[in-house]
């Protein structure tokens, strides 16, 4: 079954009463394949479209349903999903139009955008889990180096593109304690957590309350591929301890050079 798929069953079952697996298997078996393909030509380039293509996919569903309205252009008449400050700061829509221009010249009025986007943000979980996997890592590793952040802080410019009450993936009271830091400007700090001077489990605490300060940090819970491990964090913090110690050394060794392939700098700021 494709993440893809999967992906769409899971958000939309409950309002698509005719929706079906196999759809594309029966009437275009390369749709997936195509969307696939100019997904991970796109994050090739812009690796960040990742996190972009899974959060339209969000606004899309839950703003009257999974249709694909999030990609029609305002017009005279009409202002558009895109153009509604919700939503200003969503993109990579020239991915998908670029995957939508390959689906009609292979099978022309088949493949819905909605279902596009859908395949989209599958596509971008799997791209985000497999370019860790790529250097090495697993995806337990992804989520417990991610729970660092239970220390430090972000500042508003990295999160005020999502403070909206229209944003699913972000509760509307932790929105309006973000959009308080903000009113300090760009450079006003916000925690990620409770506790930011302490290393402890909170930051996956704050997950499942949908207080995730970045989109980045949320996505480990919405995705269905990273929510068990950040419940089984919640649930166990000595398993997220040795999991981000064990990830840790791993990330240590990345790439290490040894022998006649290393120096020691006289000045760090210097190569010798």
């Amino acid at each position: 079954m494709a993440m893809a798929t999967l992906l769409v069953m899971l958000i939309v079952i409950g309002s698509a009463n005719s929706l079906r697996m196999d759809y594309y298997i029966t009437t275009f078996p390369f749709a997936e394949s195509i969307v696939k393909n100019a997904v991970n030509k796109a994050l090739q380039n812009d690796p960040s479209l990742a996190a972009a293509l899974l959060r339209m996919h969000f606004h899309d569903c839950f703003v009257e349903g999974c249709d694909g309205s999030v990609l029609v252009d305002s017009t005279e008449d009409n202002t558009a999903e895109k153009d509604s400050p919700a939503n200003l700061s969503l993109r990579g829509f020239e991915v998908i139009d670029d995957a939508k221009e390959q689906l009609e010249e292979q099978c022309p009025g088949i493949a819905s955008c909605a279902d596009i986007v859908a395949m989209a943000a599958g596509d971008a979980i799997f791209w985000l889990i497999n370019a860790f996997g790529r250097r090495g890592f697993t995806t337990t590793d992804m989520v417990a180096l991610s729970g660092a952040h239970t220390l430090g802080v972000a500042r508003c410019s990295s999160f005020k593109n999502r403070l909206s009450n229209q944003d699913p993936t972000l509760d509307s009271d932790f929105a309006k304690a973000l959009s308080k830091t903000c009113g300090a400007g760009d450079n006003a700090e916000q925690s990620f957590d409770d506790t930011p001077k302490n290393f402890d489990n909170d930051y996956f605490n704050a997950l499942t309350r949908k207080n995730g300060v970045l989109f980045s940090d949320q996505v480990l819970y919405t995705a269905t591929g990273t929510r068990a491990i950040v419940n089984g964090y919640v649930m166990n913090e000595a398993r997220f301890f040795l999991d981000f110690q064990q990830s840790m050394v791993k990330m240590g060794r990345l790439d290490v050079k040894e022998g006649p392939k290393g120096e020691v700098r006289k000045n760090c700021r210097k190569i010798n």
